[in-house]
């Protein structure tokens, strides 16, 4: 029997533009096409934090709290299904198992937010409920670190948003001009949060390796494009400035999603060896776009880049990796042919149509 009723938690959807928010926004996008062909009965959206937005089958809270639980109480005792899109609404869904005790709760497993140590409530409760992980290995984690019998986890692999719409390289001009960059200049780009308390991202180590690429590859330019605090952003100008990057690197700071898109057409290669990584969207984002890309081979990263067919993978430690993986890439860049190849795999297994199906699948069993 087809669920009638599907009620979907989230913290941010709209208002924050992270990875999280983006799968959220995706799912919210699946929720509807399957309520239209009459998959599922109706959904609901419950967004606490986010502010009105004007779409159907959704509710923001402007961070009322107290508004929000009644609500997601009150729904979640109506609904069929109840899937939180991060664990920190766990509580929610603890308080409905309480009037209905055999609620069917569903919650997404993205990454460091459920791979740190958990209180003990959290942690038994995650072995009575299913878990999406976004990466087979974000649910090694889950079940290594919390013991949740692997049985009660499956792997939903994130997606390009619906929209995404496959083309041709091709650098836009407007940067070019923007940054004075030479056609035939190699460009290196790097999309994150810049956050003093992570510090996971593997930037610090691409600038370690500019460093000596500088030597003997010096034609190309570094982007680094994201919002970065205040502490992380001088810490990254410092390094700049020790390895006499200067007129190299580039850091950005935010950049609207529209303006994304063009920086990774403007991209030969997409470059984050990080190490704490639940699946990583940008190097998917990087592939459809055209981008080589360079990724570490110590977390959900494997994922993304179907263990090496999307791009290299290396230790994120290892500076001597990074460096001869950039030279590598940068004396042999992809052709036409390999670019549409690799787009043509991310279509498959990463494309919104594939992941609708992957999510009716679940939604099935």
């Amino acid at each position: 029997m087809k669920p009638r009723k599907i009620l979907f938690l989230t913290l941010y959807t709209f208002s924050l533009t992270g990875g999280i928010e983006k799968v959220c926004s995706t799912f919210i996008k699946v929720l509807a096409g399957l309520k239209k062909n009459k998959i599922i009965g109706n959904s609901l959206t419950l967004a606490m934090h986010d502010k009105a937005d004007e779409i159907s089958d959704y509710l923001a809270f402007s961070g009322n709290k107290i508004g929000f639980g009644l609500s997601a109480i009150r729904n979640g005792a109506q609904a069929d299904i109840i899937i939180l899109s991060h664990i920190n609404l766990l509580i929610f869904a603890k308080l409905v198992r309480t009037i209905n005790p055999s609620k069917r709760i569903i919650l997404f497993a993205h990454g460091i937010e459920i791979w740190k140590p958990l209180a003990t409530w959290k942690k038994k409760m995650l072995a009575t409920v299913e878990i999406w992980a976004v990466s087979n290995y974000t649910a090694v984690q889950i079940h290594q670190k919390h013991q949740v019998p692997q049985s009660c986890i499956k792997v939903l692999n994130n997606s390009l948003a619906s929209d995404f719409q496959f083309q041709e390289k091709a650098k836009p001009l407007i940067l070019l001009e923007k940054y004075s960059i030479n056609v035939q200049q190699k460009v290196l780009l790097t999309i994150c949060r810049l956050s003093s308390t992570e510090q996971y991202k593997g930037y610090d180590l691409v600038l370690l390796a500019l460093k000596d690429l500088i030597k003997i590859k010096p034609d190309f330019i570094y982007f680094i494009v994201g919002k970065a605090d205040q502490t992380e952003q001088k810490r990254v100008d410092d390094l700049i400035a020790e390895y006499g990057l200067q007129k190299k690197v580039i850091c950005t700071g935010y950049v609207s999603e529209e303006e994304l898109n063009k920086y990774y057409q403007l991209a030969d290669i997409f470059i984050m060896p990080s190490k704490g990584e639940g699946f990583g969207l940008v190097f998917i984002e990087a592939a459809a776009n055209g981008c080589d890309v360079i990724a570490g081979n110590a977390d959900g990263s494997d994922d993304a880049l179907l263990s090496g067919e999307l791009g290299l993978l290396v230790n994120p430690d290892n500076i001597e990796e990074i460096y001869h993986g950039l030279v590598c890439l940068l004396s042999k860049p992809l052709r036409l042919d390999e670019i549409k190849s690799r787009q043509k795999k991310v279509k498959e297994h990463f494309g919104f149509e594939h992941y609708s199906r992957k999510v009716e699948e679940l939604l099935k069993h």
